[in-house]
């Protein structure tokens, strides 16, 4: 198992990626800006190696306007030996790299141009990916998108336009079911359709399933996967205590979390902790799988 954390990390004292508003676009903010969050990507990296972190979900924000209009600069030719020297180590250390769209990314959306949109950013994560030499293990995920008053519709506006995907897009894009709108079971019924992978998100099964148990709902996401994908992909949270329903735990919860190692022991995964406060949570879960591999229950 890989324990990783998303996109940010407190520890190394700085406030991370750095961005700029689309009204000053300009070659030389764009590169000083991607030289500076790659720059940050790879402290990250070396962080994570020292502590044995070895999952990490990239933020896509770590190329500013990579699939607006605007965008006229060759960046994958500008970065493309800075990122490739950026994959060698993750190869080297067998890590595992992910990314995760905003949620603005809706292909199952009836709207053609929020479509394109979609498209255009999915094609351009794929390439970040692809430039750094990166397997088909590592993924981009997606959420199936909204219901639009139509749910079957809506399912099948997914499956029409991931059909119509680049060949290379399709073979990194996962989904995951999510917490108000696509249980796991509409996201199997895609996987049949399509054969796309489900990374299963366990908080939002929470707050939004079928009646599945944890064990029996991760059982079904992980007859999705296939070899070339590696293994199965999960997301963990919790509730947030006295917050609304489906907010993230601000830390880790140690007893939950070895209740949840306890109900998935014999079960091979990786997984992705969305707690609020990243390394340090990230930290206490890998001390916890740590102790129950030593006892070999696991």
């Amino acid at each position: 198992m890989k324990i990783g954390y998303p996109c940010l990390n407190h520890t190394l004292g700085d406030k991370g990626y750095k961005t700029f508003r689309l009204a000053s676009f300009s070659q030389e903010r764009f590169i000083e800006t991607v030289k500076h969050n790659l720059d940050y990507v790879r402290r990250i990296l070396d962080f994570n190696l020292t502590h044995g972190f070895m999952f990490f979900r990239i933020s896509s924000g770590i190329i500013p306007f990579a699939s607006h209009p605007v965008m006229n600069i060759d960046w994958q030719g500008m970065f493309e030996a800075e990122l490739y020297d950026i994959g060698a180590f993750i190869r080297q250390h067998r890590m595992r790299i992910s990314m995760h769209p905003d949620q603005f990314v809706l292909i199952n959306s009836p709207r053609r141009q929020v479509v394109q949109a979609s498209i255009r950013d999915l094609i351009w994560q794929t390439q970040f990916l692809d430039l750094m030499g990166l397997d088909g293990s590592s993924k981009v995920q997606i959420h199936v998108g909204g219901v639009y008053a139509d749910r079957r519709m809506a399912v099948r506006n997914f499956i029409a336009n991931y059909l119509g995907l680049p060949s290379r897009v399709k073979e990194r894009l996962v989904i995951e079911n999510d917490d108000k709108s696509f249980p796991l079971n509409d996201c199997l019924k895609i996987h049949e359709a399509v054969g796309i992978p489900v990374l299963f998100d366990n908080f939002h099964h929470d707050c939004l399933n079928q009646g599945e148990s944890l064990f029996e709902a991760m059982m079904m996401a992980k007859g999705t996967w296939k070899k070339k994908d590696g293994l199965m992909m999960v997301d963990y949270s919790a509730q947030e205590p006295g917050a609304r329903r489906g907010k993230h735990a601000l830390t880790i919860d140690t007893n939950q979390f070895s209740n949840f190692l306890s109900i998935t022991q014999g079960m091979d995964f990786d997984i992705m902790l969305e707690i609020k406060d990243k390394e340090k949570s990230a930290l206490k879960a890998l001390d916890i799988y740590q102790q129950i591999i030593q006892k070999g229950t696991v």
